[in-house]
């Protein structure tokens, strides 16, 4: 019996897809990247923004012509489209066996065999709690970095975001869970942890009785054969005390922070229900950087909200200038349904989203273009992910750079190198978000 995976949208959800290819693998099936030969099909969708709704309909769309013109004897859906279009799903794509919510991807093996059985199913378990799979999780990053799911959930409530209906409130993973997760995979061969949740920087206030993720990291740290640990998505109103003094004191933990801040207008911040205001945004910027110099600090922003004047664009422009972000990426709102910003008076049209859009990324730009120019002559530790093709040279990571939204740095060498290497490089050139180098010296801890 063979299982064909889809998994959309963000590194949380392909944590989930792991997951339960885990447990397809546990129970005997063999895993294919052919859809063609599938005999159970799971995809596992995400309903985000809008785009990423309609690519997840269309995926399904897709997979059901396999249900009914190919060797598909099941189609399973998942994830957060499934929680919060259940029903739509069902009525509307009957080749869908069945639909399976967020917190439901632990019960995956028993929908396949009722499925393949015959029945319908639909699983919706109530949003509490984390669910657990049997066998192994399948890494499918190719194998050198992998993302550790540190909570489920969030209670944060911002007015663009449907997150929390479909995810429900703030769970997190008790900490032995994720430092077993974290040995495994170290024994696979991973060689960097990439913490990502919702938010990761509450993490254990709902266990524990407080912030506990630089107890976590402690953790981590202990475990032989990881060399990077990386943090994703800390909101910048609870960074705290002990988590910067744990980064600066820990060799393992990467001096990055993504810190997604999304608008730096007073006026913008209060409309979409963030917690922090701009003065609060500089100080908390101006201590990370102040006990952490050579920290780099990537942000998310949304452009075109409703009721964005001309004015809080620049003043988010003037905010970027300001702070000269290393990392940086821009969206246009999107009004989804089911928010409060979605009813909001004040819809930006879409033009002058994207127009705001480009002015951001173009200041950006001439940012990274100057943070690269200020590393050239810097020896840097890399991650080797592969080879140039026809080229004497490898393509790497350092740092400063997390895998699929951040640059690289190009490794011109004669020697022969491997994935998962790591490497002394010195930087001897820069290219608008990437960094040329020469091979320095292989490292061994």
């Amino acid at each position: 019996m063979k299982t064909f995976f889809m998994s959309l949208g963000c590194d949380k959800n392909l944590v989930d897809s792991e997951e339960m290819l885990g447990a397809f693998v546990s129970e005997g099936y063999e895993i294919t990247d052919s859809e063609e030969e599938a005999d159970v099909i799971v995809i596992n969708t995400c309903c985000f923004i809008h785009d990423a709704k309609e690519e997840s309909i269309q995926a399904i769309l897709e997979m059901a012509e396999y249900k009914t013109q190919g060797n598909c004897k099941a189609l399973l859906v998942t994830g957060c489209l499934a929680e919060r279009y259940r029903e739509e799903i069902t009525k509307e794509i009957p080749e869908v066996d069945g639909v399976l919510g967020t917190n439901s991807h632990g019960e995956i093996l028993k929908a396949a065999r009722e499925a393949l059985a015959g029945h319908t199913v639909h699983e919706f378990k109530p949003l509490e709690g984390i669910p657990t799979l049997p066998g192994k999780r399948v890494v499918t990053t190719g194998g050198y970095y992998e993302y550790l799911k540190i909570a489920e959930g969030c209670e944060k409530h911002c007015t663009y975001c449907i997150i929390p209906k479909i995810r429900g409130n703030y769970r997190s993973v008790p900490m032995e869970r994720l430092v077993e997760q974290a040995r495994k995979l170290a024994e696979q061969g991973v060689r960097e942890l990439i913490l990502v949740a919702q938010e990761t920087t509450i993490y254990g206030k709902d266990l524990y009785g407080k912030k506990s993720l630089h107890l976590l990291l402690k953790e981590l740290c202990k475990i032989p054969g990881i060399y990077w640990i990386r943090l994703l998505y800390c909101y910048p109103e609870e960074i705290y005390p002990e988590l910067i003094q744990t980064i600066r004191e820990e060799k393992k933990i990467c001096h990055y922070m993504d810190l997604p801040i999304q608008h730096a207008s007073d006026r913008i911040l209060k409309r979409m229900g963030r917690r922090t205001t701009r003065q609060q945004l500089t100080d908390i910027i101006g201590k990370i950087r102040e006990e952490i110099p050579d920290m780099v600090l990537r942000t998310t922003l949304i452009t075109g909200f409703p009721g964005e004047t001309e004015e809080d664009h620049e003043e988010l422009m003037d905010f970027v200038d300001e702070m000269e972000f290393e990392r940086l990426g821009v969206f246009t709102y999107s009004p989804e349904e089911d928010t409060p910003a979605a009813l909001m008076d004040q819809q930006i049209p879409e033009e002058i989203k994207e127009d705001r859009k480009a002015d951001l990324m173009e200041l950006q730009q001439d940012i990274s273009a100057e943070y690269g120019d200020s590393r050239i002559g810097e020896t840097m530790m890399v991650m080797v992910e592969g080879k140039v093709a026809d080229e004497n040279a490898y393509v790497g990571r350092t740092y400063a750079d997390a895998p699929g939204i951040d640059g690289y740095i190009f490794i011109n060498t004669g020697e022969l190198l491997m994935s998962g290497d790591f490497v002394k490089v010195k930087v001897t050139g820069a290219l608008e978000y990437d960094l040329i180098g020469e091979i320095e010296d292989e490292y061994t801890e």
